[in-house]
């Protein structure tokens, strides 16, 4: 059985994604203790709400804040998975109301609203899966669940992607294209939220177990 931990930061989200965990096999560990999660096999960043808010959750953490501890279990090529403003956090900034918050720089990008007239966008959609994904192997046509107001809208070909590799997967709302998911390496993460997408999220959480599982 996969063990994988859940980082209780202070944001929401970390029940029904415990619970979608669980249900695919995961061995589940819930904490705020960084420790309680350093062995397992897999991490998952959890994340609704404010990306300032979620952001000063990980540097508020115990001692130093959760900032070194994610930095070295990335450095050593750990499986992580963000959800949601988990996802958005990886990024390098996210900007709200006029005021930009650093992130952690993971993935270059920049997290802003999307130009859209309805928000949040709100509701099942689908996303254009790139080639050779493993995240979306056997539901490349389903849909997945979304609530968000933020994302990223482009990424710089001028930046690129650390290392060089990485799928990105893209999703529309009213027109508007912006960031669904990434793969690159050892990180994961989804705007959309796969606790709450069904089927198709339970078998994309199966895939990352999966993964996490391969690169132990």
């Amino acid at each position: 059985m996969t063990s994988v931990g859940v980082l209780d930061y202070g944001s929401g989200n970390l029940h029904s994604a415990c619970q979608a965990l669980a249900e695919v096999g995961a061995e589940v560990t819930l904490s705020s203790r960084w420790q309680d999660l350093d062995d397992l096999d897999g991490l998952v960043l959890p994340g609704v709400g404010a990306y300032a808010t979620c952001m000063a959750g990980i540097g508020a953490g115990p001692s130093d804040g959760y900032r070194p501890w994610l930095d070295s279990w990335l450095q050593r090529g750990r499986p992580l998975l963000g959800i949601c403003v988990g996802h958005q956090v990886l990024f390098g900034q996210g900007v709200e109301h006029g005021v930009s918050t650093a992130g952690l720089g993971v993935l270059p990008g920049v997290v802003e609203r999307l130009p859209a007239k309805r928000l949040p966008h709100m509701g099942w959609n689908t996303v254009a899966v790139p080639d050779g994904s493993v995240m979306f192997a056997g539901v490349e046509q389903q849909r997945v669940y979304f609530v968000h107001s933020y994302a990223v809208l482009t990424v710089s070909p001028s930046t690129g992607w650390p290392g060089g590799q990485g799928r990105i997967s893209w999703c529309e709302h009213q027109g508007v294209r912006f960031l669904a998911a990434v793969e690159w390496g050892p990180v994961w993460s989804t705007q959309f939220h796969p606790e709450k997408s069904g089927e198709a999220g339970a078998r994309l959480l199966r895939n990352w177990l999966g993964f996490a599982e391969s690169m132990g």
